[in-house]
């Protein structure tokens, strides 16, 4: 996301505050694909339902926002832990995909397969790969956006990255 763009979400943050709705209306559309890049890869196949409901939160408690330069450090926080919520509750009703034949590289499955593999990781760990793989975040801060200790993120996206070699090489 360039400057520009950030100043811009903050501006429309600030209007939106101060009871502007159509400035309001331009922050959710502004949003939008920040926080689908979030959710989709923690939530997978319920990315969209995550995103949407993420949103409706943004909507929601954008009044609690108390810096508006904190908007999207403020907003990655409520897609992750919407997210998360999103992908556990689906994983207790869905059973897991089987995965027994995963393709060479460079076959043309191989995208579709990344994202079976992910799919086989806890909603944990996926958010805490998508924090520091994704977002870039270091450890603590990826904690501080999971609601952890910084020891705990650490050793999620360990085992998170173990995991996804261990699913990707069998």
């Amino acid at each position: 996301m360039t400057p520009a763009d950030r100043a811009r979400g903050v501006a429309l943050a600030r209007a939106a505050r101060a009871g502007n709705t159509l400035a309001l209306h331009e922050l959710l559309d502004h949003l939008t694909p920040y926080v689908t890049r979030i959710c989709t890869p923690i939530a997978l196949a319920d990315g969209p339902d995550a995103a949407q409901e993420a949103l409706l939160a943004v909507f929601t408690a954008l009044r609690s926002l108390r810096d508006p330069e904190a908007l999207y450090g403020w907003v990655r926080a409520i897609a992750v832990r919407v997210a998360v919520r999103t992908a556990q509750r689906a994983s207790r009703t869905r059973p897991a995909p089987d995965l027994t034949a995963i393709p060479a590289p460079g076959d043309p499955q191989l995208a579709s397969d990344i994202g079976d593999v992910l799919a086989r990781l806890s909603p944990a760990h996926r958010a805490v790969l998508v924090l520091r793989d994704v977002e870039g975040l270091d450890e603590e801060a990826a904690a501080a956006v999971l609601g952890v200790p910084p020891g705990t993120a650490k050793s999620r996206l360990h085992r998170a990255r173990s995991s996804f070699r261990k699913a990707w090489s069998a």
